[in-house]
């Protein structure tokens, strides 16, 4: 390993292109090699120790293409097995969680924050517990909004559509005082506008965006940016359905998926 080396990237699927992305624009010249586990995906709906032993499995996969830094981008994942494979691991180890949680605090002047997310991920408390280590005064309200995924999947992220499910989950927040919002799921960052559009005094805590400073000043910290003296390389692998994941995360990145394989772990 050395500062050359690649970040990785795994997820249960597809919502951590767009923690990839956000890497990928804050840090242009770092080499990226991402795995979804879309054979096994979603993880949300396993047990822990299920979670666990696939994240693992994912990390492995990860480390044998001699990483410098590893992101957990799946917010389920992050809350079950972050911390035992930070443990287990001699490279840094950063998940979404923590991130977007630090960047909640900072903008919550009414110290009242809301998190929606997954129904797994509400039901998990990761956030609530994030957020009230750094300051356990502030108030956090959490919201599971199931569609937003399949929305964000079939492409429906603008119009009624997207607008109506937005409003029926998020419309009486308003009357909570929250003064900032996390967007606790990686999917969730594509439906930003319709969002902002139904709670606009609000500020939308983006988790793929913090997650990508964090991981950038880990590697400042440790001198570990790459040096530009090497060709930047983007890789991608799936478990299942390259064809699918091509697909759909096209249209999360906003540009060409090219080398991309399927593989077993």
């Amino acid at each position: 390993m050395d500062r050359n080396s690649s970040i990785g990237v795994f997820d249960s699927g597809i919502g951590g292109l767009t923690v990839m992305k956000e890497i990928a624009a804050l840090m242009p010249d770092e080499s990226l090699v991402y795995l979804g586990d879309t054979a096994r995906v979603p993880y949300g709906t396993r047990s822990a120790d299920t979670v666990k032993r696939y994240s693992f499995e994912c990390a492995r996969f990860l480390i044998q293409h001699n990483i410098k830094l590893l992101v957990i981008a799946c917010n389920t994942a992050s809350a079950v097995s972050l911390e035992d494979i930070r443990s287990s691991l001699d490279i840094p180890v950063i998940g979404v969680i923590e991130p977007g949680a630090r960047a909640a605090v900072r903008s919550a002047a009414n110290r009242r924050v809301g998190v929606i997310g997954t129904e797994a991920t509400i039901n998990s408390g990761a956030y609530v517990k994030a957020i009230k280590a750094i300051d356990s005064s502030v108030e956090v309200d959490g919201f599971a909004c199931p569609l937003f995924v399949p929305l964000v999947e079939e492409g429906l992220t603008e119009g009624d559509i997207p607008y109506l499910a937005a409003k029926k989950y998020l419309g009486a927040m308003s009357e909570k005082g929250i003064d900032a919002l996390v967007l606790g799921c990686t999917h969730y960052p594509l439906l930003k506008s319709v969002i902002a559009e139904v709670l606009p005094d609000v500020t939308l805590i983006d988790s793929a965006v913090e997650t990508a400073r964090a991981v950038k000043e880990s590697l400042q910290a440790d001198s570990m940016l790459n040096s530009g003296e090497s060709q930047r390389q983007v890789r991608y692998f799936v478990t299942d359905s390259p064809e699918r994941f091509v697909a759909v995360g096209e249209r999360f990145l906003g540009k060409k998926i090219i080398d991309i394989s399927k593989v077993e772990l």
